[in-house]
């Protein structure tokens, strides 16, 4: 394991380069922080290009040894500051290269029917994180981002979905890319919406499916409104007229676990 203790190493330059999402997209890396996001990572196929390990912050917690990396770089407790993106740092950061994001590569099975959530033009990393969570807890197909508005390997949305992007598939579509697919695969699609008539929890959500949300400021746009199979809302009794995009998503998510369970 190589030593690096110098603010100014090159490499801990292009490191830190790699927080803009231009960047990501040149180099075709991305920045992954923590042990068990790493360890995700690399249970999923993605070994780290590069690891970097602070045993200060680490304190014995975790071994550097039970990771896979092309190169392992132990550095000082200031350098890992300069990289480290979080507020209470465990001592690993990872630079691996990007995944593959196409709907080609979303794989169906015949045994189970599908469940897929779709997003369009999420912004908020913590929000496309949260539903990234839900997918995994669930076992959803894949996450579908269409027309994003954030870059789903921002390390912000590696962090709040607490690794699971690496563990559900997730593919970047055009509106009109997703569409095709879900008919092509014969999925039947429900757009969530405030202004809908059907309550959620009064539809068939049990055979293949996809959830579709937009975002609490705009909704989903006409494009989706036109195309899906049925609208649905959830009740509000309150002032307010939508919840959070991601505590939505899970919402409807876990109804349709639920009719597949009981």
């Amino acid at each position: 394991m190589k030593t690096i203790n110098s603010l100014q190493n090159p490499l801990i330059k292009e490191t830190v380069k790699l927080r803009k999402a231009s960047e990501r997209r040149k180099q075709g890396e991305i920045l992954v922080e923590g042990y068990k996001e790493i360890k995700l990572a690399q249970d999923n196929g993605l070994a780290a290009l590069r690891l970097f390990y602070c045993d200060e912050y680490a304190r014995g917690k975790y071994s550097p040894d039970t990771l896979l990396a092309k190169e392992m770089f132990l550095v000082s407790p200031d350098v890992f500051d300069k990289i480290s993106y979080r507020d209470n740092p465990d001592g690993f950061l990872a630079v691996i290269s990007r995944g593959e994001n196409y709907l080609a590569e979303i794989k169906l099975t015949k045994d189970k029917p599908a469940l897929i959530i779709v997003l369009e033009s999420v912004e908020k990393p913590g929000n496309l994180g949260a539903i990234l969570r839900t997918a995994d807890a669930a076992q959803a197909d894949a996450v579908i981002v269409c027309d994003a508005k954030t870059d789903i390997y921002n390390p912000n949305v590696i962090r709040s979905s607490l690794g699971t992007l690496f563990t559900v598939p997730v593919a970047i579509a055009s509106n009109s890319e997703a569409l095709s697919w879900l008919k092509d695969n014969e999925i039947k699609i429900l757009a969530a919406t405030p202004s809908a008539k059907d309550i959620y929890f009064d539809q068939d959500m049990a055979g293949a499916l996809a959830i579709v949300v937009g975002t609490e400021h705009d909704g989903l746009s006409g494009f989706w409104l036109d195309n899906a199979d049925k609208q649905i809302k959830l009740p509000m009794l309150g002032k307010i007229d939508s919840l959070n995009a991601s505590v939505s998503a899970a919402i409807l998510t876990y109804e349709a676990l639920r009719q597949r369970f009981c």
